[in-house]
């Protein structure tokens, strides 16, 4: 969870300096926005490597090395004079992030089959909620001592905290489950189906299952990712940058904060919720509340009190997916490959980066206008709901009879 919270702001933070940055590399919001997605795409397009390995090496030896080229992310973008090596360096700390990222969860997911949900949750949820203690120390020495201070103050710290809290990963063994297993999982399969077998990556990719849920992460990390993006450019529209409250906040940082900190607690919540009711059953009726609240922000997204406060609903909606795909990827393809096969999963937020990032900021450049960028966020969301209640559920659930009747 702390090496999770170290790397947060190289996703969550980027919006606070995306205005700096197009003003100081002479750059159109769009042209910026590359950066971000070249972060994620490096973040999730070499996910399935670095997960390999950590299967195969360890959590511990993986992390180490990742908090080298998290350090030189943002340090990197501290120094960068052009957008081809802000492209760069920024893809670089993708990188670190990725292979953080991927041992922390697969973690997670290995110890403890019979809480998954919750305890992936909560390590997920570190990384979302990370930012909600440094988005304001970060705001205020960017506008005290220049963006490029910022990044390359808090990107050897964030380092430092990564190679301090990898030393203390590890994986169980081999085989390993909880004491009195038979008896926990009778009772886990009663709400959450389990496949009763490890499937490697090549049979996973030979499965229907596994693309649904590739088609329904890109759909859900998109709509998410148009606003995590973009909240900075969207705030500065409407003149929240400039809103001053309290203490020193502004609608825009009380915004950033608040929305990681329910971005953050989404996850382990939406964990424990869909340890209980189910996986698909969740995904459902989470996805369905975030198309609801980004609905709702078309109609308020110019009152600052609404704006603040349908953002961060936006956002604790929106978390739940960084704890239930993984959860999801374990219960149907077995614990064994897991962190490869996650890794594999996860580059569908790559995909979804390029819709988010500048895909967004461009439809925003053609409109005049952030409407139409919230009503694309909101079909994807209305379509994953689908998906998952009456497509993917029944699938799962036919697969896993199908084994325990060894048809």
């Amino acid at each position: 969870m702390i090496a999770m919270m170290a790397i947060a702001n190289l996703q969550y933070a980027w919006t606070l300096f995306t205005t700096d940055l197009t003003r100081n590399l002479h750059a159109n919001l769009d042209a910026v926005q590359w950066a971000f997605t070249s972060f994620v795409i490096a973040q999730t397009a070499l996910f399935p490597i670095t997960g390999y390995l950590i299967d195969r090496l360890g959590p511990r030896i993986i992390v180490t090395l990742a908090s080298l080229p998290v350090a030189l992310g943002w340090i990197g973008a501290g120094l960068a004079q052009s957008l081809p090596a802000l492209y760069a360096v920024y893809a670089l700390g993708g990188l670190g992030a990725g292979a953080v990222y991927g041992g922390c969860i697969g973690v997670a997911m290995k110890w403890f089959p019979d809480r998954r949900g919750l305890c992936v949750g909560l390590v997920a949820g570190s990384y979302g909620f990370g930012t909600a203690l440094t988005g304001y120390p970060i705001d205020h020495m960017i506008r005290s001592s220049g963006y490029r201070s910022a990044f390359i103050i808090f990107g050897g710290m964030q380092a430092v905290v990564v190679l301090l809290a990898s030393q203390f990963l590890r994986l169980p063994p081999t085989g390993w489950l909880p004491a009195g297993w038979d008896a926990i999982k009778a009772k886990v399969q009663r709400k959450v189906q389990q496949s009763t077998r490890d499937y490697r990556p090549r049979e996973m990719l030979r499965s229907g299952s596994f693309y649904l849920l590739y088609l329904m992460m890109t759909l859900v990390t998109a709509s998410g990712l148009m606003l995590t993006a973009q909240l900075k450019p969207i705030g500065v529209t409407y003149g929240y940058d400039k809103y001053a409250l309290f203490g020193g906040f502004t609608v825009l940082t009380l915004t950033l904060s608040v929305n990681q900190i329910l971005n953050g607690s989404a996850r382990p919540f939406f964990g424990w919720i869909s340890d209980r009711i189910g996986r698909y059953d969740t995904m459902a009726i989470v996805f369905v509340m975030e198309a609801i609240t980004i609905t709702l922000l078309t109609l308020v997204v110019a009152r600052p009190f609404w704006f603040i406060t349908i953002s961060a609903l936006m956002f604790f909606a929106w978390g739940d997916i960084y704890s239930l795909f993984p959860a999801a990827i374990a219960d149907i393809f077995g614990s064994r490959h897991a962190t490869t096969n996650y890794g594999i999963q996860y580059t569908a937020k790559g995909v979804g980066s390029i819709l988010g990032g500048p895909g967004a900021a461009f439809l925003m450049v053609r409109a005049h206008s952030w409407i139409p960028v919230f009503w694309s966020a909101v079909a994807c969301n209305v379509i994953a709901a689908g998906l998952a209640l009456f497509w993917l559920k029944p699938r799962v659930t036919r697969l896993v009879k199908e084994q325990r009747t060894g048809a």
